[in-house]
């Protein structure tokens, strides 16, 4: 039986959960203090790709780890079903610590943790209603158990009419519809998502992180995705961390990290993402220390009730300064407003250094790309 709610066609198992009386874990993913060192034949020293990281991840939400390629997003991902065993630290899932777990017991751990990965990983021979099948075959489940399961995933990831298809006919998104719907065929509470929209174009990409917060919205389901894509971490996560050289350098609400980053790298990653750079004739003439005729080049975010408010005129009204403003724009971060300019503060160098503690005193980040020499 499958009951069609809010759009999204849920199979009655995976309804069950979400209802009154539903049980509550505070935290569904929990690492501590995992690292992971690789070491190669002949050689003493390993290679650490992770170093002692901590990660909870509360039931129900959408948590995105974001990080440069060989930060440690891959190796972090695959540690929380143990297809990577860490060197050392725990690992809980749901209440159960796999890290103490080998052989069937950690088999049957897995069967509550889905995955799907960047290039699907469908076998080619199957059809689309075999491939979701297989792992509930593995499991030992019968065939009219199997189609009582499967059929309803097909109908919940929009790909009924392609059970007896096989993959090579499907597109790059209805691929990846295929490999979600296989993850969930062992009714898991948690789906771990490596760079899954990495290799789709940005419409397919929109469909299958929509697809994504319908599962999470409407089933609970935990998720946790790795990606580099910060337009995938503003679409759908409710929290980020941001790993570098195997370690978690930066987590917070995704509103949070968008509007003020705490780091370098993720303020160079939100930089990125917003394409809000000085222009190259400007950056040419940039100087790290003001001189004795420059002004400086800043860069602003404006978050909260600063977007809404006049600073830039009561700026150039009570500091004496000419302001010019060189790029701007405005992005909605889910509930959030993020306003971004740079601007050039002109006047002398009282005017300037009374301009910056001005707006530092209100409620966004200034950051000082350097200084230019006045023209006058």
């Amino acid at each position: 039986m499958a009951t069609r709610q809010g759009g999204l066609f849920l199979p009655a198992h995976l309804l069950a959960r979400t209802g009154p009386g539903a049980t509550s874990v505070a935290q569904m993913i929990r690492l501590q203090n995992v690292s992971k060192t690789y070491f190669s034949k002949g050689k003493d020293a390993g290679v650490e790709a992770l170093k002692t990281v901590d990660l909870h991840v509360p039931k129900g939400q959408i948590h995105g780890v974001i990080g440069l390629s060989g930060a440690g997003k891959s190796t972090l991902i695959r540690c929380v079903n143990l297809l990577e065993r860490p060197t050392t630290g725990s690992v809980t899932v749901d209440g159960q610590e796999l890290t103490g777990l080998t052989g069937d017991a950690l088999n049957q751990a897995r069967h509550r943790i889905g995955m799907i990965f960047q290039h699907f990983n469908l076998l080619t021979s199957r059809t689309v209603f075999a491939n979701v099948a297989l792992p509930l075959e593995l499991m030992g489940m019968k065939k009219a158990e199997i189609a009582e399961r499967v059929t309803p995933l097909l109908e919940l990831v929009g790909l009924a009419d392609k059970a007896r298809q096989h993959p090579a006919q499907l597109s790059g998104g209805q691929k990846q519809r295929v490999a979600i719907a296989r993850a969930l065929a062992s009714r898991p509470r948690v789906l771990l998502c490596d760079e899954a929209t990495s290799a789709l174009d940005p419409h397919t990409t929109g469909s299958i992180l929509e697809l994504l917060r319908d599962i999470n919205q409407q089933l609970g389901l935990t998720i946790l995705l790795i990606t580099h894509e910060m337009e995938v971490v503003k679409s759908i996560c409710h929290r980020v961390s941001l790993i570098s050289g195997g370690e978690l350098v930066e987590e917070a609400e995704v509103g949070d990290f968008f509007t003020a980053p705490r780091t370098q790298l993720g303020r160079d990653f939100l930089n990125d993402f917003l394409e809000l750079e000085p222009p190259r004739a400007l950056i040419e003439r940039l100087e790290a220390a003001p001189g004795p005729h420059s002004h400086p080049v800043v860069r602003l975010a404006f978050s909260g009730d600063a977007v809404s408010t006049p600073l830039i005129s009561r700026l150039a009204r009570e500091c004496g300064v000419d302001v010019s403003i060189l790029q701007a724009k405005v992005e909605s971060i889910q509930d959030r407003t993020l306003g971004l300019m740079i601007a050039e503060l002109m006047g002398d160098a009282d005017d300037t250094r009374r301009a910056l503690s001005y707006l530092e005193t209100h409620d966004l980040q200034v950051e000082v790309l350097g200084h230019v020499q006045r023209d006058d």
